[in-house]
């Protein structure tokens, strides 16, 4: 179980329109000890209220909530803040969600019932990398094991690098794997997202996912 170096807390704020919910989850993250729940919210204007008053690590959103959705809390965030790091944590498993919130720059999606994966998501999307559920990614896997990316101007390194974004490697793992510096990669990274005029490597992620669709 990798943790916030040093001993230092993860802070986090929730928002989930269900109170039961809410508490549920504050005592299943918090009894990991290295989180810690700022505040809960009960819909998506709150939600950005309690944002922009604690400035988490990362939040923790539901999708349906009233007065605005975790989509639109997200959305409006990231406008202000384009570096906040979202993780949703919903029942649905609906494409058009998925979508829309791979393409506003959430951090992750994954689904309520896998409640022991809660807090190593938050982790996880805490240090920079995207999170998805199992039942996520088959939903925006190729059927293709190896996705043809021959239409786009893209080098062997550089084709070799999306893979090992798309399993979900960091930078010091994909440097290792391609013998590389970190520095050589981050230049390869920015390289690859501006031919494919991609934000981010949770959109670099999908963009592998779906065979380069």
């Amino acid at each position: 179980m990798v943790k916030m170096k040093g001993g230092k807390k993860m802070n986090i704020i929730l928002a989930d329109d269900d109170k039961i919910v809410q508490m549920s989850l504050k005592t299943i993250i918090e009894a990991e000890g290295d989180i810690k729940v700022l505040a809960t919210a009960n819909d998506g204007e709150e939600a950005i209220t309690l944002y922009n008053q604690h400035q988490p690590d990362v939040a923790l959103f539901d999708i349906q909530m009233p007065n605005a959705s975790g989509i639109d809390a997200a959305k409006a965030i990231l406008s202000q803040n384009p570096a906040a790091k979202i993780l949703f944590l919903t029942t649905f498993e609906d494409d058009e969600y998925i979508g829309k919130a791979i393409a506003i720059g959430a951090k992750g999606y994954i689904l309520k019932h896998n409640f022991e994966t809660i807090a190593q998501s938050l982790r996880t999307v805490a240090s920079g990398q995207a999170v998805f559920g199992t039942e996520i990614i088959q939903r925006i896997k190729p059927q293709s094991a190896a996705p043809d990316f021959s239409k786009w101007d893209l080098t062997e390194k550089e084709t070799e690098l999306i893979k090992y974004v798309g399993e979900g490697l960091n930078n010091k793992e994909i440097a290792r794997a391609m013998f590389l510096t970190e520095g050589t990669v981050r230049n390869y990274l920015s390289s690859v997202l501006e031919k494919l005029n991609l934000r981010d490597r949770t959109q670099l992620a999908v963009f592998y996912y779906k065979g380069g669709v």
